[in-house]
């Protein structure tokens, strides 16, 4: 059990499937009270906030739709409505939208893509920032990528490049906001078993991205978990700030 993290209050965005369904019910078996954010899948978000409580934690459920200008402002301050205050923001929410070359992406799906990756996580930073200002502190953990250092597998270049923003986000909050004692992090996960490689990964691609692991296996959104949990505690971490720790299996070793 982290101690300093019980009755913490922690929003993890797209905390319904996969990573971020996997570091809520870790928060919540470290007995935080963890903000459930969702958009579509409610009953997956349901079962997540079961299982915290189940692990005695505390579990709100938050339905805001990332993809629209503003949701991600409106979800933190529903939050902190709610909850009293926020003391973790994980920006887990983002996507893929498909693979394919960088001529073939219509603008649409490209300003979805940035939307969801990139300004939904603008907009959750600067809606969290004056509530950890007025309670004297807070931490920001955005989840990047591997992508984000070595352009991704194919296809996915756009969301490599919303990733690398992330990562440069990361860092520069990290220096404006350290004197507000609020940390800023990154997880980069690198090949995670998750719904969104189940959607938009092809089984050869798997084969292949599996090759080039020196652990010769695909992680698990479980083994990002210690990532987060360490991130979030002061007692662990608190001297640590604009970092990017890499989860995956030695592919990426910088």
């Amino acid at each position: 059990m982290i101690s300093d993290l019980q009755g913490k209050v922690v929003l993890i965005t797209g905390a319904s499937t996969g990573i971020g369904a996997a570091a809520a019910r870790a928060f919540g078996q470290h007995g935080a009270r963890v903000a459930v954010h969702y958009h579509a899948s409610e009953a997956a978000a349901r079962e997540v906030a079961s299982g915290i409580q189940a692990a005695g934690g505390g579990a709100d459920l938050f339905r805001a739709d990332m993809m629209k200008p503003g949701e991600a402002r409106r979800l933190v301050e529903a939050v902190r409505r709610q909850c009293g205050r926020i003391d973790v923001l994980v920006n887990n929410a983002g996507s893929v939208f498909g693979r394919k070359p960088i001529d073939e992406w219509p603008p649409e799906e490209l300003d979805a893509l940035l939307q969801l990756n990139v300004r939904s996580v603008v907009e959750a930073c600067q809606a969290a920032v004056p509530g950890f200002r007025a309670q004297g502190g807070g931490n920001i953990i955005n989840v990047t990528s591997i992508a984000a250092r070595n352009g991704g597998g194919p296809g996915v270049v756009l969301y490599a490049a919303t990733k690398g923003f992330v990562s440069t986000l990361t860092r520069g909050l990290a220096k404006e906001l350290v004197r507000d004692r609020v940390r800023v992090n990154a997880v980069a996960p690198g090949v995670i078993l998750t719904p969104l490689h189940d959607k938009h990964t092809p089984q050869a691609t798997l084969d292949a991205l599996k090759a080039t692991i020196p652990m010769g296996r695909l992680g698990t959104a479980d083994e990002c978990t210690g990532a987060f949990l360490y991130l979030a505690s002061d007692e662990a971490s608190g001297y640590v700030t604009g970092q990017v720790l890499e989860v995956n299996g030695g592919q990426l070793m910088p």
